[in-house]
C-alpha cells in the first residue's frame, strides 16, 4: 500500500487523511478493514502451506500497519491488525511468537478504551481468546479467569454472532466443560451469514463441526 507522504504526515498529525471528511473516512477506513478481511480469510482457510502462511500474513501485517498509520484513532482497523498479529503468532507458535502476541493484546485493549462496541465487541472475542490461548505468567500473560470475563463481555455485545459462541464454547471445550461448550457451539453453527465474510464464516463452521466432533467423541467415553 503506497501513501503519499504529504499525505501521510497529516494523518499521523490529525488521524485524518488530508483533506477527509468523517463519512468519507469511515468509509474508507472500512473498505480497507474488509479488504484485510478478505484476505485474512484467504490466508487462514485456504493456504495449507506453512510458509506460504507466514509470507503472505507478513505482507498483510504491513498493509494493516499502513491502514493504522493512515487511521490510528481507527478501533476496527486496531482490531484487525490485533487479529492479523495473532494469527501469525499462532502460525509461528512458540516463544518467539509472544512478541506479536502482547501487541496484538495492546491493539485489543486500546480498541476497548477507543470504542468497547465497535465490530459488535469484536476486541473483547479476540482479546479472551488470546487469554486462553497463550501460556500463563511467567512465559506469558495467560488467564482462563481473564479470557472468560472477556468472552462473556463479547457475548453480552453479540449474543448470537458466530466468533464469541465459537471462542466461549472452544474455551469451555478446553476446560472439559463439554456439555456446556457443546451448547456454545451449536449455537456458533447457526449463527447468520456475515455480509460479505462468506469464505471466513465457511471456514469458521468447519472449526466448529471438527470441536463438535472432538466432544462428541470425550462425552461418548
Amino acid at each position: 500500500m503506497k501513501i503519499n507522504r504529504f499525505v501521510l504526515l497529516c494523518a499521523v498529525a490529525v488521524g485524518l487523511p488530508f483533506g477527509a471528511n468523517a463519512g468519507t473516512t469511515h468509509d474508507d477506513i472500512m473498505a480497507g478493514v474488509s479488504d484485510l478481511q478478505t484476505e485474512w480469510a484467504r490466508i487462514k482457510y485456504q493456504i495449507s502451506d506453512e510458509e506460504q502462511q507466514l509470507d503472505a500474513i507478513h505482507l498483510l501485517e504491513t498493509e494493516a500497519q499502513n491502514l493504522l498509520i493512515r487511521y490510528p484513532d481507527s478501533p476496527e482497523v486496531m482490531i484487525w491488525q490485533g487479529i492479523i498479529l495473532s494469527t501469525d503468532a499462532g502460525i509461528v507458535r512458540g516463544i518467539s511468537a509472544l512478541g506479536k502476541v502482547r501487541d496484538a493484546r495492546d491493539l485489543f485493549e486500546h480498541a476497548i478504551a477507543t470504542d468497547p462496541t465497535a465490530m459488535d465487541g469484536s476486541a473483547y472475542t479476540s482479546l479472551g481468546s488470546l487469554y486462553y490461548q497463550v501460556p500463563p505468567w511467567p512465559l506469558a500473560f495467560g488467564s482462563d479467569t481473564k479470557a472468560e470475563e472477556f468472552l462473556k463481555k463479547a457475548l453480552e455485545l453479540n449474543p448470537d454472532g458466530i466468533d464469541p459462541n465459537y471462542f466461549y464454547g472452544d474455551f469451555l471445550r478446553q476446560n472439559d466443560h463439554f456439555k456446556d461448550a457443546k451448547t456454545y457451539l451449536e449455537k456458533a453453527l447457526r449463527a447468520p451469514d456475515r455480509p460479505s465474510r462468506a469464505s471466513a464464516d465457511t471456514g469458521r463452521r468447519a472449526e466448529i463441526a471438527k470441536a463438535l466432533n472432538e466432544i462428541a467423541a470425550e462425552m461418548a467415553h
